[in-house]
C-alpha cells in the first residue's frame, strides 16, 4: 500500500444527496439539485480512481479500466417497471474484465445510505454463464471449496449464498446427492461484504477493499476461468 498513502473517502455530502433523493424521486427536484448530483458523482468517480488503483495490484485484469467503464448510469429503466421512480437511490461501480457490460465475474461497491456493500463474484448471470460456472464448481469442488470455505473468506464474506438465489433442487444433470449440491443450486456467485455510512466516508475505507478485494480476488480468478476456457 505504499503507492497509495493519501486517504481517499466518500463524502458525507454524496451520501445525504442520496438521502435526500430517496425522499424527492422526480425529475423538478433532481433538475433543480443537479448541481449537488455533479459533486456526487465527481466524488464517486474519484473513488473508482483510487479502488481501481489498489485493485490493479491485486487482479491484473482490471488493469487499464477507466471510471466511465465502471460507474452505473442513476437514471432507471422503468418501462418494464411498476415503480416509475426516475432515478435510482444509490450510486454504483463495478470493476469487471471488459468493462461493466461484461459477462464476467468481477467487483462491486453499492452505495446507498444505510444499506452500502462492496463484493466480487458474479451476480445473477445468464443461463449460458451460469452453467459454466456450476460445472467448474462440480469438476474443481474441492478448490472452490477451499476458497469460499477458507476462514478468511468465511470471517470477511460468510459465504457466498444470496438470499432468494437457490434453487430447492439441484440442476438437472446433477445427483440430488452430489457433494457439491448445495453450491449447484445456487444462481449467483457472489459474496458480498456489508459497510456502515460511517466506515464508508471513514479514512479506512480504502485498506477495508482493499482486504475484501484481496481475500475474493480467487473466487472471481475461479468463476472466469470457467467462463474464457471456451473462447481461447
Amino acid at each position: 500500500m505504499s503507492n497509495h498513502t493519501i486517504l481517499i473517502m466518500l463524502q458525507h455530502a454524496t451520501l445525504q444527496f442520496l438521502s435526500d433523493l430517496q425522499q424527492n424521486n422526480n425529475k423538478p427536484w433532481f433538475d433543480e439539485h443537479r448541481k449537488a448530483y455533479t459533486t456526487a458523482k465527481g466524488d464517486v468517480e474519484q473513488l473508482v480512481k483510487n479502488t481501481l488503483e489498489i485493485l490493479a495490484d491485486i487482479d491484473p485484469n482490471i488493469a487499464g479500466l477507466e471510471p466511465k467503464h465502471c460507474m452505473f448510469r442513476i437514471n432507471r429503466d422503468v418501462r418494464f417497471s411498476a415503480n416509475k421512480s426516475p432515478y435510482k437511490n444509490n450510486m454504483g461501480f463495478a470493476m469487471t474484465k471488459g468493462g461493466k457490460k461484461s459477462p464476467l465475474g468481477g467487483y462491486y461497491v453499492h452505495i446507498e445510505p444505510g444499506q452500502c456493500f462492496f463484493g466480487a463474484g458474479i451476480y445473477m448471470p445468464m443461463p449460458p454463464e451460469l452453467k459454466k460456472v456450476r460445472q467448474e464448481v462440480a469438476y474443481c469442488f474441492d478448490e472452490f471449496k477451499g476458497i469460499v470455505e477458507g476462514e478468511a473468506f468465511q470471517r470477511f464474506y460468510g459465504g457466498v449464498e444470496i438470499d432468494g438465489h437457490t434453487l430447492v433442487k439441484v440442476p438437472a444433470g446433477y445427483a440430488p446427492d452430489h457433494r457439491a449440491a448445495q453450491y449447484l443450486k445456487l444462481k449467483s456467485y457472489f459474496a458480498s461484504h456489508d459497510i456502515s455510512d460511517g466506515d464508508m466516508c471513514g479514512p479506512q475505507l480504502l485498506a477495508t477493499l482493499a482486504e475484501g478485494f484481496r481475500i475474493v480476488a480467487p473466487l472471481v480468478a475461479f468463476i472466469n476461468r470457467s467462463l474464457e476456457e471456451t473462447e481461447e
